[in-house]
């Protein structure tokens, strides 16, 4: 058998140790990622204020526990107590399951996710076990369920609200997810190929040699984008930007409802976040040079520990890219989505399973380097000059036929644009020219009361009895 066909047979996922734990053995892991969650999410957001204060030059929170450490849970607190209100035109039932329905899905991926080796039990109350709840044989595919089902509550939250702005809110989101949910599969099918197989835990194990973010940086750099698009983050935060949305799909919730969105919100940054250090960072593998001299950060619970510094990373580079990056216009993130990141992924898919078919037929690095460099070489230079005959077909067609830049020979001018049709204002499509609104009338100038009105009046009254003289 050849070397890649060996590593592959190695990689192959055996789930026996899974399922063999006592009822509240998995009671306390299940609870344990919970807490995970929540306790992450509750220094995620003190983080992010403070992150974000120090970026602007600000002090972030400093009065609720030491160095304002337990804001999050003040603010908490403060949600479960004020008012909750229910708008008069929203469909109560589903106004109300729209946030648990948001929330709970965002907790059940963790049940698949790695916090350490399989193979190397650690000891809980005297039973020895994994550090994971579970594993399956299609793990990524149920955290991708997972996620689908969690954005259902945004949308209902906008469509029960009953009023336009959430719905806006939600129609966003929906779109959102379509767009960039196709960009993460591609993502995940790239890390199917090297590892053969699904399951969460043989795919750290896979990466014992070099992570995938070296082997690959594209669906890494895809992944990161989409992530931060899935998650309604800045710069990709449109299904509920203040500036045109009020606040999108929440905009009618209040008190605990309003926290769940919230929670559901860093809990899937959270998740996110453990999904990309499980694909392309290792998992819970210690960084190169630690585990090179020494052998125990492996093992025990050391993995942990590595796994916690990574996910907390990967938190960091969500709140930098919110005091970094200003919100883009959704028509540049559906382009992003639709016109880039899948095609770029559907190509370095194909790419990435070329290599790995003459990785498995034997073939030298050297001519793998070669073939692939002179398909992807062939296709820049068609490319090439398909650009060049378009440039002169358009350079010939505004020079001889005297039309419009842009515009192909034979095509009817582009139609006027209205932009105030139906009462509000759109901007116009590319290739459209907006009509000049013409001014209004100036309206008649009321005349001024008091003392220099009295000599205006006066004056015009003298100018009146000149002319009759």
């Amino acid at each position: 058998m050849s070397a890649p066909m060996t590593q592959l047979a190695a990689t192959t996922e055996d789930l026996s140790m899974f399922g063999n734990d006592t009822w509240w053995l998995i009671l306390v892991k299940a609870v344990f990622c919970f807490a995970f969650a929540m306790l992450t999410v509750l220094v995620a957001i003190v983080w992010e204020r403070k992150v974000v204060a120090w970026m602007q030059l600000r002090i972030g929170p400093n009065r609720h526990g030491p160095w304002g450490m337990l804001q999050s849970l003040a603010d908490g607190v403060k949600l479960m107590l004020k008012e909750d209100i229910i708008v008069k035109r929203a469909d109560k039932v589903v106004f109300i399951l729209a946030p648990i329905v948001a929330a709970i899905p965002a907790f059940m991926a963790f049940a698949v996710i790695p916090f350490g080796p399989a193979d190397n039990e650690v000891s809980i109350f005297g039973q020895r076990t994994a550090l994971q709840l579970t594993d399956l044989p299609i793990g990524l595919l149920f955290i991708l369920a997972t996620a689908s089902v969690g954005i259902y509550g945004i949308v209902l939250a906008g469509w029960s609200s009953g009023s336009t702005y959430p719905l806006l809110g939600g129609l966003r989101a929906s779109a959102q997810m379509i767009s960039y949910e196709i960009a993460m599969g591609l993502s995940f099918a790239a890390v199917f190929l090297y590892s053969g197989s699904m399951s969460t835990s043989t795919i750290v194990e896979a990466q014992h040699d070099r992570w995938y973010a070296i082997l690959l940086p594209v669906s890494l750099i895809i992944y990161i984008i989409a992530m931060v698009g899935e998650t309604n983050r800045a710069p990709f935060d449109m299904p509920e930007s203040e500036g045109d949305l009020v606040g999108g799909f929440n905009t009618e919730y209040s008190s605990i409802k309003f926290a769940l969105f919230m929670l559901a919100e860093y809990v899937n940054m959270v998740t996110v976040s453990a999904v990309a250090t499980t694909l392309f960072l290792g998992g819970w593998r210690a960084p190169w040079p630690i585990s090179t001299f020494w052998e125990g950060a492996n093992h025990g619970w050391w993995p942990m520990l590595w796994f916690i510094v990574k996910v907390q990373l990967l938190l960091f580079f969500f709140i930098w890219l919110r005091g970094t990056l200003p919100r883009v216009r959704y028509d540049q993130f559906m382009k992003l989505g639709w016109k880039v990141l899948i095609p770029v992924s559907m190509v370095w898919l194909m790419l990435v399973a070329a290599v790995r078919a003459m990785r498995n037929e034997d073939y030298s690095f050297t001519k793998i380097v070669l073939y692939i460099g002179g398909v992807v070489i062939a296709l820049l230079l068609i490319s090439l000059i398909a650009d060049i005959f378009r440039d002169r077909e358009e350079k010939k067609t505004a020079q001889g036929g005297g039309g419009t830049p842009g515009r192909r020979l034979g095509e009817a001018p582009p139609d006027r644009f209205d932009p105030m049709a139906g009462g509000y204002p759109v901007p116009p499509l590319p290739g459209q020219q907006a009509q000049r609104v013409p001014r209004r009338p100036s309206r008649a100038q009321p005349q001024l009361v008091g003392a220099a009105g009295s000599d205006t009046a006066d004056s015009e009254q003298e100018k009146t009895e000149d002319g009759d003289a």
